[in-house]
């Protein structure tokens, strides 16, 4: 297939881009944002056409949350509005397309973790444009997976990993939420679960992926700093309300994988051994 990966130099593209070298049968046209526009249907139309593309992997997404809130319309832009454009162009050609979104779209009320069919519910001008995203690419391309994950990390860009690593160095006491649950998710890991669906027959639908188990925040900040040897750093517990935000975050953020492990047949790692392998990558 020729496959086109959009957003290739975030975490989840870079990932992509690594793993691509072990699936060679395949051919990759690896864009951002200087080599496409996506916001621009007619660029996505004549990329499509000149590479033939029968498959797109969009990775590509305006993930400041709290920045949305008080820019939705550039949001809704390129969480909603491009990936419409990329499911029409590959639908009109006969192909598939696999879109990442998030646990944003619910309102993480829940006590027991999100199923697939569970009513989606976003408090955020983030959670509604991916929602948004989701439905249009469904709408476009019937051949499509949607892949909704969760605390996103990987040894690129800016993530929380690396943040709490390098605060952890700086100061001698942090600030960490402590009744916000979820579960994290390593790049690599997802990147893994996009070539699965690759490689065997694609059933369209929406799916959950993130790492096994659940955590906090201030014990994924724990973990992190004990993983990478830093001990002069106290991490103190803090309720959401004394670090308000702009954006209203899940408080439960917790995806059953169920149905990704049965229809895929794969093996998901948990959380704590991926960020091993992560801060083992991050400290060479």
């Amino acid at each position: 297939m020729n496959i086109l990966v959009t957003g290739c130099k975030g975490q989840l593209g870079r990932e992509v881009q690594r793993l691509a070298l072990s699936h060679p049968t395949h051919h990759y046209i690896f864009t951002d944002v200087e080599e496409l526009d996506i916001t621009d249907a007619n660029a996505v139309d004549t990329l499509m056409e000149r590479e033939a593309v029968d498959c797109v992997i969009n990775c590509a997404a305006y993930t400041a949350v709290d920045r949305a809130e008080g820019d939705e319309a550039k949001a809704q832009l390129l969480n909603a509005t491009a990936p419409g454009f990329l499911a029409r162009a590959v639908a009109q050609r006969g192909g598939a397309m696999i879109h990442i979104s998030t646990d944003y779209v619910f309102d993480g009320t829940a006590h027991t973790p999100y199923t697939e069919d569970r009513p989606v519910c976003p408090v955020s001008a983030y959670g509604r444009t991916k929602l948004a995203g989701e439905r249009a690419v469904v709408a476009a391309c019937p051949r499509s997976v949607i892949l909704r994950t969760a605390w996103l990390y990987s040894p690129y860009g800016n993530n929380f990993v690396k943040t709490m690593m390098r605060l952890g160095c700086e100061r001698d006491e942090l600030g960490v939420i402590f009744d916000q649950i979820g579960t994290p998710t390593y790049a690599a890991d997802l990147a893994k679960a996009v070539f699965a669906i690759l490689e065997q027959d694609m059933v369209p639908g929406i799916y959950h992926y993130s790492n096994e188990g659940v955590t906090s925040w201030y014990d994924f900040a724990l973990a992190i700093h004990r993983l990478a040897g830093i001990v002069t750093c106290y991490v103190r517990p803090l309720r959401t309300a004394e670090y308000p935000t702009p954006a209203v975050r899940p408080a439960y953020a917790v995806l059953d994988k169920t149905k990704i492990k049965n229809t895929y047949h794969i093996h998901i790692p948990h959380w704590y051994d991926s960020l091993r392998e992560c801060i083992e990558i991050l400290q060479k």
